[in-house]
């Protein structure tokens, strides 16, 4: 059944035309990845699937009573309004609000103070209660733009796996590699305006696009063959009058009109780094705590000229702070960073942080080098920014215009533009294409400095890791290899982590037969919604009582303990309130089907 269509929409804002007579089909059960170059309209495109901004041109056309969940890139909240209330403000209208289920979600995205002013909350938890607000939508069509942005490794595996047994319609713009490889069974790539679309997932698109690029660049030889050959019996001489003649004067008339396959405009990533003497940088018993809360202690390690370091962690626990004593922007509690004198460090910050936005591309460059040492010659920096896929006519806007992918390549040839010899790279993946990705990993694969890297996206780490450091209670623990290799030698994980697998190892042992439940299943879903109102009637009671005793500290410590533990039991019930009822809804559904 086709949900969705798009027929030759359009879309300009009058620098360039982003979508160009556009069409696109989406039926039950696709699930597909967008992806393209930053700046050719994907956000764009997913605005106006969603209705969000209404076409230039074209129709856009919706199955009756069609439910659409929708994430933006970048979500707007309702100030002061607490989390729950923003994650239930998307509901579909019609459908039962089930407050366990959005709990449900919230806490397997990290966000278990449901009743937290959103206005609190940093950027990345704002895009976690979005998240969870489309996902508990109901939706028949699920619209996600960038999902993975600013969550850490763990909370991005969960929502792959959610994703990959979600039954309905999936179109998602994403720059995760392994989300494309698991999750999709479509991709569309946006390029001049029009999508060209792959029935693949990730590794068999690169097949696909290669078989592809290899047949045009055939039909291009061929060509230009056959354009010299005409273009030498031209000059000889033509006899016009004779038929044959005339003839091939005609053909090549035409083939000299014909454009041929377009030749794309690729990333020219490429720059010579400064001399790095034999010290790079000593990093001695640094340690270093906020408000009583230890980030990391007693971290040691001594950088060396081609290490490729990865550091993993999730949200807040102090990665970016850990950037920041290295730079030497704050001090360690304790200990000591001593850097050597030949280093140069270019920092690829989260935040774009110095950018000044009213500056004009090509000044923010020209402020940095005028000319730039590359390995083919000394290039302006106008010629730089046209190899980064910025050509003239773009190089005087205003950053402040640009897209969030653009602004974080143009910050990144800011960066290199400096010649550093050491790489500090905080989430660079961030609004960077795969395009950007690829040949930003085939630079760092051959750049002679040591290069240090934050980041969530795996399939990055995986490629250029070589040791990783993980955050892990308090402390920074080395592995060797990328991201699998940690995820395979790490402690097992304790607690709510390890009881969703539970579910996954009953659906296996389902898998075989039909579904039923077990005993002691049935049992637990009769009591499960008295089990849940229990616990969220005994947290009000504690809260309540915490308020009471705020002047009686031993009786207040004893009270929030009480809390914590309720609130870990609540945040497992819940798990398993959704569990057993979805698992019922299937039951049902089967016994509808009659394959009971």
């Amino acid at each position: 059944m086709i949900l969705l269509t798009a027929e030759k929409i359009s879309k300009n804002y009058g620098i360039r035309p982003l979508i160009d007579r556009l069409s696109l089909t989406v039926s039950e059960g696709d699930k597909i990845g967008i992806i393209g170059v930053n700046g050719t309209g994907k956000t764009t495109l997913l605005k106006m699937l969603a209705g969000i901004e209404p076409p230039d041109g074209g129709e856009i056309s919706r199955s009756s009573a069609l439910r659409v969940g929708y994430l933006p890139q970048n979500p707007v909240f309702e100030e002061n309004a607490p989390v729950l209330r923003q994650a239930a403000k998307n509901a579909v209208p019609g459908q039962t609000f089930q407050e366990y289920e959005y709990k449900s979600l919230l806490t397997k995205l990290g966000i278990t103070d449901f009743e937290q002013s959103i206005s609190e909350l940093s950027g990345g938890q704002r895009k976690r209660v979005a998240l969870a607000a489309a996902l508990a939508s109901h939706a028949d069509l699920l619209i996600l733009d960038e999902p993975t942005n600013h969550i850490d490794g763990e909370t991005v595996a969960r929502l792959e796996a959610y994703l990959g047994r979600y039954t309905g319609a999936l179109l998602m713009v994403t720059h995760d590699r392994y989300f494309l490889e698991r999750v999709v069974n479509q991709i569309a790539e946006l390029e001049n305006g029009s999508l060209t679309c792959y029935p693949a997932n990730y590794s068999k698109y690169l097949e696909l696009k290669a078989e592809r690029e290899a047949m045009q660049s055939a039909a291009r030889r061929k060509q230009q063959v056959l354009y010299r050959k005409e273009l030498e019996w031209i000059r000889r001489g033509a006899r016009a009058r004779s038929t044959k003649a005339k003839f091939r004067v005609d053909r090549f008339a035409g083939l000299d009109r014909e454009p041929g396959p377009e030749q794309r405009q690729e990333l020219d990533l490429s720059s010579l780094s400064a001399r790095l003497g034999k010290k790079v940088m000593e990093i001695d018993g640094i340690s270093k705590s906020y408000g009583g809360r230890v980030l990391f202690r007693d971290f040691s390690y001594n950088l060396l000229r081609r290490d490729r370091i990865g550091i993993i962690g999730p949200n807040g626990c102090g990665k970016t702070t850990l950037f920041k004593i290295l730079r030497g922007l704050v001090p360690p509690d304790t200990g000591r960073v001593e850097i050597g004198e030949t280093v140069k460090i270019g920092c690829f910050s989260q935040e774009n942080e110095e950018m000044d936005l009213s500056l004009r591309v090509i000044d923010y460059i020209r402020n940095i080098a005028e000319q730039i040492q590359t390995p083919d010659g000394m290039l302006t920096a106008s010629q730089m920014l046209e190899r980064f896929l910025f050509p003239p006519e773009m190089q005087y806007t205003e950053i402040a215009r640009l897209s969030g992918g653009e602004r974080r390549r143009l910050f990144l040839l800011g960066v290199l533009a400096y010649a550093p010899n050491v790489l500090l790279l905080d989430e660079p993946t961030n609004d960077l294409d795969i395009e950007t990705l690829t040949i930003l990993e085939d630079y760092l694969s051959g750049f002679p400095g040591a290069v240090v890297a934050i980041s969530h996206d795996r399939y990055f780490m995986d490629k250029i890791a070589e040791h990783v450091f993980a955050f892990e209670n308090g402390a920074l623990n080395p592995y060797l290899g990328g991201y699998s290799d940690y995820l395979s030698k790490r402690p097992e994980p304790a607690g709510p982590e390890r009881a969703e697998e539970k579910p996954e190892k009953q659906k296996a042992r389902r898998s075989s037969g039909r579904l039923k439940f077990t005993y002691q299943e049935q049992r637990e879903f009769e009591q499960i919604d008295g089990v849940v109102s229990g616990l969220e009637n005994s947290l009000k009671d504690i809260r309540r009582q915490i308020e009471d005793q705020s002047s009686n500290y031993a009786a207040l410590e004893e009270l929030l303990a009480e809390k914590s533990r309720l609130e870990a039991e609540l945040a497992e019930k819940t798990d398993r309130w959704v569990y057993l009822n979805e698992l019922a809804e299937k039951i049902e559904n089967q016994k509808k089907d009659g394959s009971d």
